[in-house]
């Protein structure tokens, strides 16, 4: 049994200083979508080519994320985490330096294997600090930062190509990576049982699984491409993808078959499979997928309807989408403190059930309805996700000994992350599709004999003749501006359709939490 573990310092000054690399990292999975136009014109490159400044980042991320823990067991968790933080700074400074796509992508690389081994340190740093019946206050502040950043990347970095370089999106993180590297050597250490493992670790020669880390880089390498590249290259259609696809389906067979194998022969495993015989740990992770798919998605859709449809610039949308960031920090500590007052899974019921139905709501938005009435449906929707994040994470370490926190961290990581680039993948693959179906229903319901289509059609009309004398001319201007209506109609139906999928998703997982398990008796005392 694990002797109780005590921090030098506050453990508030300790997730303060975590949280600073948090926001960092996280922020960076968004802040260069809108700089993307610029990037390519900067560096010569085409916008096809331009979005593997997006893609080489989550690529190596989602490798690293869950090596965090088996890393940090080697090396010392503090070590491993510093390390991650230097990689991710000076990475930072390179991109922002670059002279070429090339270039610029190889740095992006590093930057993602240094920001992907982040996260897990920090969620378990946190769990080893706050004793149970304060861990979900801290997870609430980790939370902010988590939910938060994604929706303020955008707008930051908007903000940042317009009114200066689109390097200093990345020039931005130097100064974070060097106050949360001084503040973490001061603050943060090893638990005694990090030590010990540590140390046996030397004592067995530093015996690094090769082997695992190859079958994971193959296995979520190829997954977050095939998500990533899947409806740009028409999914199955293309051979790229095909061939992807399959490379995953056998990375991830023999990524399996390999971590069994390594747990039957008593050797540590990088992926510690056997947390998924936990149930709250197997719930909480399908559920944290689910709020990553739901977040990124919905985090990409609405900008990009606001601006595609409604003309909004990428600011003025982004300032929309900052309610939803209004609403987390309004409700984080709220939840933070609930969650030592109620039912972990009752709260998990209730953000699921206010996200399904704030989205429902959502299907109202139309072309005509104001900047007010988008802040408003963005600020409901945080609500519920403020209500997941926090007992999610609590829950998902009842039952795992202290000595698998940095394994919990890591997996529930990957799974948000995958679930995110999830979302961002379905939602752009249902939004083209559903569009193409909708414009044909539309426009095969569109009748000359009907009296508002002429009644449009002839005020078109008359409204170019007062621009040109020729008729053919006017009449060509209406039907191209009665086809652009259709289209608009068309993607506007496929957002809703998007919309309404995730909703009912959200539904589901209402009743998934009462598999979750309450806190033992002696937490909950604790706890109460």
């Amino acid at each position: 049994m694990d002797e109780i573990y005590t921090p030098k310092h506050n453990p508030w000054i300790i997730a303060i200083t975590v949280t600073l690399a948090t926001i960092m990292e996280v922020l960076d999975t968004s802040i260069a979508n809108v700089a993307l136009p610029h990037i390519a014109g900067s560096l010569g490159a085409s916008a096809d080519e331009s979005t593997w400044v997006i893609t080489s980042y989550l690529v190596a991320n989602a490798i690293v994320l869950p090596l965090g823990a088996y890393l940090g067991s080697i090396i010392g968790r503090k070590r491993f985490y510093m390390t991650c933080v230097v990689i991710f700074g000076v990475s930072s400074l390179l991109c922002g330096l670059a002279t070429s796509l090339p270039m610029l992508l190889f740095f992006r690389v590093l930057q993602g294997l240094g920001g992907g081994g982040l996260q897990p340190s920090e969620q378990s740093i946190l769990a080893d600090t706050f004793p149970p019946a304060k861990r979900g206050q801290a997870f609430a502040l980790y939370g902010l930062a988590v939910i938060t950043a994604p929706i303020i990347g955008p707008t930051l970095g908007g903000w940042i190509t317009d009114n200066y370089n689109w390097r200093w999106i990345f020039f931005i993180n130097i100064p974070i990576a060097i106050l949360s590297l001084t503040l973490t050597h001061r603050l943060v250490e090893d638990t005694p049982r990090i030590k010990r493992e540590v140390a046996e670790a030397k004592r067995g020669g530093f015996r690094l699984d090769l082997i695992g880390f190859g079958l994971v880089a193959l296995t979520f390498g190829t997954l977050e491409v095939v998500m990533d590249k899947g409806q740009e290259d028409d999914w199955f259609a293309s051979h790229f993808i095909v061939i992807f696809s399959v490379m995953f389906v056998i990375g991830l067979l023999s990524l399996v078959g390999w971590e069994l194998w390594q747990i039957h022969t008593g050797k540590r495993p990088i992926l510690d499979l056997r947390l998924f015989k936990n149930r709250n740990f197997a719930v909480s992770f399908l559920m944290m997928f689910m709020l990553g798919l739901t977040l990124y998605a919905t985090t990409v859709l609405l900008p990009q309807f606001l601006q595609s449809l409604m003309g909004y610039t990428a600011e003025i949308a982004g300032m929309a989408m900052s309610a939803g960031g209004l609403a987390t920090i309004i409700c984080m500590p709220i939840v933070g403190i609930l969650i030592s007052r109620i039912d972990g899974r009752y709260l998990i019921m209730f953000g699921f059930t206010a996200l399904a139905v704030t989205l429902y709501h959502m299907t109202t938005l139309d072309l005509q309805m104001s900047f007010r009435y988008v802040s408003f449906l963005r600020f409901y929707q945080s609500i519920g996700l403020a209500f997941l994040f926090v007992p999610i994470n609590t829950l998902a370490y009842v039952g795992i000994e202290p000595g698998k926190n940095n394994d919990v961290s890591g997996l529930a990581n990957l799974a948000r992350n995958i679930g995110g680039s999830a979302g961002t993948s379905l939602f752009t693959t249902v939004l083209a599709r559903h569009q193409q179906v909708h414009q044909q229903y539309l426009a095969a319901n569109v009748y000359g004999s009907s009296p508002a289509w002429l009644n449009q059609y002839h005020a078109l009309v008359q409204q170019s003749l007062q621009h040109t004398a020729s008729l053919a001319d006017a009449q060509r201007f209406a039907m191209g501006r009665l086809y652009q209506t259709l289209q608009a109609q068309a993607s506007v139906l496929s957002y809703i359709d998007v919309i309404l999928m995730l909703s009912l998703f959200c539904a589901c997982m209402v009743p998934m939490a009462l598999l979750l398990k309450k806190p033992p008796k002696h937490m909950e005392a604790a706890v109460h």
